[in-house]
């Protein structure tokens, strides 16, 4: 009998405490529990990770049209007019304005820019297209009202980025100057590439993956909702892409900087070599984060101050 194969692992120490940290506060059967357990394990793992604001940094919570709270951040020091967008991840199941709060706080900070953070619904009490239309209403709003504005996401956020600016795109919408899409789900098959040779990675299975696409229900033809898809990525705006090595959504990011860079769209990409989905939450206590998170907030101060 052979044996089974190595579960795919970093080595950098601290990124190894970081995922045991991780599995503290949230198993690796997560998936299997109540979407209510899933949120309260989520939150609490959210809660380890955060930080305070950086001095002199305001924020405000608003909503719009009702029903899509609104976070809004503004630093000490604003050197641009451009805005930032922020749409969190979670799998489109889990996360809310407090669960990338510091995240959302730092990059505001390093790119001297306001930022708006946005609580989308979340499946499966919403399914497709809830969480893309609540952001899309928002950015539609930004716009018209002559902001121009740099979107970023990550993971299920990242989704989310690049379907709006796929649908801005199409509608004629224009304002948007730049997207980072930082580990995104973007449309794979599930079954080749990274979904294959990461299929057990640690902190997202490809079974994860397969699980909240079945909860958000979102149709397998749309573009917006599954951007490898779409047809031309033609006249989208200058884009960065960051993947973590040790994921099985890699190879989406990888395949959509190809896709981007063919059709003529300024594209930065990065593969950090050590980093597991979700390390983000690790850019305090791990090297490889912190030089990720660096280029990251690099990227949006480059799109910010094209205005």
């Amino acid at each position: 009998m052979n044996p089974m194969p190595a579960r795919p692992a970093p080595t950098e120490p601290e990124i190894l405490q970081f995922l045991e940290i991780c599995a503290d506060f949230y198993p690796d059967d997560a998936v299997e529990a109540s979407i209510d357990q899933q949120r309260h394990w989520y939150d609490a793992l959210c809660a380890h990770f955060d930080r305070p604001q950086p001095p002199g940094m305001t924020t405000e919570d608003t909503g719009f049209e009702g029903h899509i709270p609104l976070r809004w951040y503004r630093p000490a020091q604003v050197r641009t007019k451009t805005l930032l967008c922020y749409i969190h991840g979670g799998g489109f199941v889990v996360g809310s304005l407090h669960s990338h709060h510091a995240i959302c706080a730092e990059i505001a900070e390093h790119a001297g820019a306001e930022l708006v953070s946005i609580d989308y619904r979340l499946a499966p009490e919403h399914v497709w297209p809830a969480a893309h239309d609540d952001c899309f209403a928002v950015l539609t709003s930004l716009l018209e009202s002559g902001c121009e504005v740099v979107l970023i996401g990550d993971s299920a956020g990242g989704n989310l980025a690049a379907g709006l600016a796929l649908r801005a795109r199409d509608e004629g919408l224009t304002g948007i100057v730049g997207q980072a899409l930082i580990y995104p789900a973007l449309g794979g098959d599930l079954v080749t590439g990274s979904y294959a040779e990461m299929a057990e990675a640690p902190g997202l299975t490809t079974a994860d993956v397969a699980y909240y696409r079945a909860v958000l229900q979102a149709p397998g033809d749309s573009p917006v909702a599954h951007p490898l898809r779409a047809p031309s990525l033609a006249g989208l705006p200058p884009t960065f892409i960051s993947v973590a090595h040790f994921d099985p959504l890699r190879d989406d990011g990888r395949a959509y900087a190809s896709r981007l860079a063919e059709a003529g769209v300024e594209v930065w990409f990065r593969e950090e070599p050590q980093m597991v989905h979700a390390w983000l939450r690790a850019r305090h206590m791990s090297d490889g984060a912190r030089v990720g998170f660096e280029a990251l907030c690099a990227a949006v101060v480059r799109f910010a101050a094209q205005d």
